[in-house]
C-alpha cells in the first residue's frame, strides 16, 4: 500500500471507528455482510429464487418451442435422429435453443430484472421483464429477416408469449409468497429510522400500516436527549442511539437499512458522513422523501453541476392519457353490460319482489368539474329512506361528511346481499358508457358533501368519479372520512392505466372476499 493509501485508510478508521465484532455478528448469515445494498440479507435469498424460476421458465419455453418446430418440420428428436441428421439440422436442433436461452438470460440480467430497487413491489419489475423479453425476440426477428431461417419462427410465436406470461406469473406468485413470508416475520430488512421524533413517528407509522411491508423497524435514532421510546399504535419503538452513534447501533443490532426521515439536524454534511460510516457494510441508506402522496413515477432526479435536483411532474388532467382511459372505459363497460345482462335481469326481479318501489335508485351526484349527473344503482333501501335519514344521523358511525351505519334499518333483505357483494352498483356501467363516470376513479360524492369540502378536497372533482377506486379496495365503508379523502386525492394526482388495471384486479378480489361493505 502506498503512503497516500495508508493515510486515507488511517483517516477513515479514525473518523469512523468500527466496533469489535461480537460472536453473534461474527457468525451472522454471510449474505447479510456482503458489501453494498445488494448484500441485504432478504434480497440475496429472494434473488436466488428469482434466478432459479427465471432459468426454469426460460428453459421450458425454449424447449417447448423447439419441439413445436421439430413437430412442424417432422424432425425426429431422438438421439439416433440427431446423429443421422445433417450438420445444419443438428445446429438448428441444439444451437438455436441454447443460443436463444443464453440471449434471453443475458437480456434479463442487462435489464436488471432482479434489482433490489424493483423486485417485490410496483410495476417496474414486470415492465423490465417484458422489455427484456421483447428485446430478446427483436433480435430473433432481425435474424429471421436477415438470414431467412424460417425454422426460428416457432421460438418467436411460442416462446415469446409463453415465456413472457410465465415470467410474469412466476414473479406474481413469488410476490404473494413474499408477502406471506413477511407477515410471518421473514424476508424483512431490519431498519432504524433517523430524524426528529415527529418525522420518525410518521415514517414508522406509514411502514406499519401496510401488512407485508419490506422493513422491520427495530429502533429509532432521534435528535434530542430524550431516551424514552416512541409509541406507534400498540407498540413502542426503542430509541437505540443518538445522531452521532448510528454506525455503532447498526453494527450492534445487525441493521440492514438506515432510513433518514425528514431533514437531519446537520443537513447534507450529516448525510455524507453517515453514508461514509456505512461503507463496506451490508447496510443500505434510504432517504424518506417529504413529498407525501406523490407516486414514484412522477419523481425524477436531474443532476445539474453536481447538484441532484428532484423533478416532480405535475398532474395532468387531460391529453392522450385521458383519451386512452375513456376508450378503455367504453370497451370494458360495453363488454361487461353484455355479459351481465342475465344477472341484471335476475337482480331486477329480486328487488321488485322483495319490497315496494322502483327497481333502480336514481340519485344526484357530483362529477368532474362539479357537473351534476344522475347516478344509477339497484335500490337497496326502502322507498322513504331519504326522509328517515335525519332521524338516524345521531347513530352515524362515520366521521366527517359521510353517513355510515353498519345495521341501517332502511336496507332491505335483498339490499344487504347486493351491498355485500357490490352488485347494487352494476347499473353504473350505463353511467360509464354515458360518459359521466369512469370504471376507476374517486368516490362519486353527494352535493351536500361537496358543499362542505375544504378547498383542497375539491381536487377530487378534477377527474370523473369511478365505479371502483382506491377507497373500494382499502376498506370501503370502514374507512374514515380523512382516509377516504387522502386515497382519492392520491389517485387523482398519480393515476395511470397500470394503476387502473391493478385496482380493477384488486376490486375483483375484494368482491369475492367482501369486507367493509354495508
Amino acid at each position: 500500500m502506498t503512503g497516500l493509501g495508508r493515510d486515507i485508510g488511517q483517516t477513515r478508521r479514525a473518523a469512523f471507528p468500527v466496533p469489535v465484532r461480537s460472536a453473534q455478528a461474527e457468525w451472522a448469515d454471510p449474505g447479510d455482510r456482503v458489501g453494498g445494498a445488494s448484500g441485504v440479507g432478504w434480497a440475496v435469498r429472494y434473488r436466488r429464487r428469482l434466478l432459479a424460476t427465471d432459468a426454469i421458465i426460460v428453459t421450458l419455453s425454449v424447449v417447448v418451442a423447439s419441439f413445436v418446430e421439430a413437430f412442424r418440420e417432422g424432425l425426429d428428436k431422438t438421439a439416433a435422429g440427431i446423429a443421422a441428421a445433417a450438420p445444419e439440422s443438428v445446429f438448428e436442433s441444439i444451437g438455436y435453443p441454447v443460443g436463444i436461452g443464453v440471449l434471453w438470460a443475458l437480456c434479463l440480467a442487462v435489464h436488471r430484472t432482479r434489482d433490489l430497487a424493483v423486485v417485490g413491489t410496483g410495476a417496474a419489475e414486470y415492465k423490465r421483464v417484458v422489455n427484456a423479453t421483447v428485446l430478446t425476440f427483436t433480435v430473433i426477428a432481425l435474424i429471421i429477416s436477415i438470414t431467412g431461417h424460417q425454422s426460428m419462427r416457432a421460438y418467436f410465436f411460442v416462446a415469446l408469449p409463453g415465456g413472457a406470461l410465465g415470467l410474469i406469473a412466476s414473479r406474481f406468485t413469488l410476490r404473494r409468497w413474499l408477502v406471506r413470508q413477511r407477515t410471518m416475520g421473514n424476508y424483512l430488512s431490519r431498519a432504524v429510522v433517523v430524524g426528529s421524533r415527529a418525522d420518525v413517528r410518521y415514517v414508522i407509522d406509514r411502514i406499519d400500516e401496510k401488512p407485508g411491508a419490506l422493513y422491520d423497524v427495530v429502533g429509532a435514532v432521534v435528535d434530542d436527549e430524550d431516551v424514552s421510546g416512541i409509541s406507534i399504535g400498540r407498540r413502542v419503538v426503542p430509541v437505540v442511539a443518538g445522531l452521532d452513534d448510528v454506525s455503532r447501533a447498526v453494527w450492534r443490532m445487525n441493521v440492514e437499512s438506515v432510513i433518514v426521515a425528514g431533514d437531519p439536524r446537520h443537513g447534507t454534511d450529516y448525510l455524507r458522513d453517515l453514508g461514509w460510516s456505512l461503507e463496506g457494510r451490508a447496510t443500505e441508506l434510504v432517504i424518506a422523501s417529504r413529498l407525501a402522496n406523490v407516486a414514484g413515477p412522477r419523481i425524477h432526479f436531474r443532476p445539474v453541476e453536481g447538484l441532484p435536483l428532484m423533478h416532480v411532474e405535475l398532474p395532468q388532467f387531460d391529453g392522450p392519457k385521458h383519451l386512452m382511459k375513456r376508450a378503455t372505459d367504453v370497451v370494458l363497460s360495453g363488454i361487461a353490460v353484455l355479459l351481465a345482462l342475465p344477472v341484471l335481469a335476475v337482480i331486477a326481479m329480486l328487488v321488485r319482489l322483495d319490497s315496494d318501489g322502483p327497481v333502480l335508485f336514481r340519485q344526484e351526484r357530483v362529477g368532474r368539474d362539479g357537473q351534476r349527473f344522475t347516478m344509477l344503482k339497484f335500490r337497496t333501501m326502502v322507498v322513504d329512506a331519504e326522509e328517515r335519514l335525519a332521524a338516524l344521523q345521531s347513530q352515524s358511525e362515520g366521521a366527517g361528511l359521510l353517513f355510515k351505519m353498519r345495521d341501517d334499518p332502511r336496507v332491505t333483505r335483498v339490499g344487504r346481499i347486493l351491498r355485500r357483494y357490490s352488485l347494487d352498483e352494476l347499473p353504473q356501467l350505463f353511467n360509464i358508457l354515458g360518459g359521466s363516470m369512469s370504471i376507476v376513479g374517486p368516490r362519486p360524492p353527494l352535493p351536500r358533501e361537496v358543499e362542505g369540502y375544504a378547498d383542497h378536497v375539491h381536487r377530487r372533482l378534477y377527474i370523473k368519479p369511478g365505479l371502483t377506486g382506491m377507497w373500494q379496495v382499502n376498506g370501503r365503508s370502514d374507512l374514515s372520512w380523512e382516509e377516504s379523502v387522502r386515497l382519492d386525492l392520491y389517485y387523482v394526482e398519480n393515476w395511470s392505466m397500470t394503476v387502473d388495471f391493478v385496482l380493477m384486479w384488486r376490486t375483483v378480489k375484494v368482491i369475492l372476499k367482501p369486507t367493509g361493505a354495508y
